[in-house]
């Protein structure tokens, strides 16, 4: 794949990729560092990129993997014993905290009925508009307002 075609088919992406990456790690630097981290790796494999079909879901799923293995690691971390922070850094009972809330939140997400998640991530990630979602998902304008309310409200008591 030459360098214009990979820069018209991924570098759009990269909005939503942010999207996903800051819903996922819940922090801007480290959204940012995952989008950078995909774009690495997808340039790198750039000469095995013209069989995929679908450039966006090779990414997200890409994307989605690389946050997944970087909350995992800090699980891992968190495991070990945690050393004393320097002073004026981050304190390191609120980033387990905050690890936490992570995976409470995640676990919230997949427990929604399947078309509420649908409905919430393509509204909230994937920051489409109602007409849209309701265009590719066939659900009627109103349904989806409700649908969309059902599961925050679900979200807001499990969390």
């Amino acid at each position: 794949m030459n360098e214009e075609r990979f820069h018209s088919l991924f570098l759009p992406l990269a909005g939503p990729l942010y999207k996903v990456a800051f819903y996922i790690l819940e922090s801007q630097a480290d959204a940012e560092d995952a989008v950078q981290d995909v774009f690495l790796k997808l340039w790198a494999m750039r000469g095995s990129l013209e069989g995929i079909s679908n450039p966006k879901a090779y990414a997200m799923t890409m994307l989605r993997n690389m946050c997944l293995d970087r909350i995992r690691a800090a699980v891992r971390i968190s495991d070990a014993p945690i050393p004393d922070a320097p002073a004026g850094g981050p304190d390191p009972e609120t980033e387990i905290d905050d690890r936490q809330r992570l995976e409470k939140v995640l676990a919230a997400v997949k427990s929604l009925p399947e078309r509420q998640r649908q409905v919430l991530i393509l509204h909230t990630v994937d920051g489409l508009s109602y007409e849209e979602i309701s265009r590719r998902t066939g659900i009627n304008y109103l349904s989806l307002r409700v649908m969309l309310s059902k599961a925050r409200k679900t979200l807001k008591t499990m969390i």
